[in-house]
């Protein structure tokens, strides 16, 4: 990869790691949803606020997924590797997929209602989402120049 690629991804998995401690919807963090809530859905007499107070431990929570995803990305700038770093932006990207869809799910008419009120301190869903986007556009950039056979290596 480019050096300014590795740079990036760096950059990137940087931003990831920051926002997960962010606020991701309203009061809800990634700390606050449990990893049983994406897979079996969120309680249905449950409010938006219940879910943001809710003590989920840590290592049962979506910030363990999104911090194994900035782990991934940081790990394929150091190496180069594009098929690391596009694994890991998918789990990243299929991550926040899977809670907007149990979110929707639970609490779709609260989202049409409040949603402007909802996203207006989201810097957490920001952060993650637009570095996942940028790690993403910069693997689809990232072959090295072709050189003819025979030139010599530019120093």
């Amino acid at each position: 990869m480019r050096t300014f690629v590795h740079l990036l991804l760096f950059a990137c998995a940087i931003v990831i790691a920051v926002g997960t401690f962010g606020p991701l919807l309203g009061s809800v963090n990634a700390r606050d949803v449990r990893l049983e809530d994406l897979r079996n859905g969120f309680d249905a007499g449950k409010t938006l606020d219940q879910v943001g107070q809710q003590s989920a431990s840590f290592w049962s929570s979506l910030a363990v997924v999104l911090l194994g995803v900035a782990v991934v990305v940081l790990i394929s700038a150091l190496v180069g590797s594009r098929a690391l770093g596009g694994l890991g932006v998918l789990a990243g990207l299929a991550a926040l997929g899977v809670l907007a869809w149990r979110l929707y799910d639970s609490f779709d008419q609260q989202l049409r209602d409040d949603y402007r009120d909802l996203l207006n301190g989201s810097w957490g869903l920001y952060l993650v989402g637009g570095g996942l986007v940028v790690a993403f556009l910069a693997l689809l950039f990232s072959r090295e120049r072709v050189r003819p056979i025979g030139a010599p290596a530019a120093r």
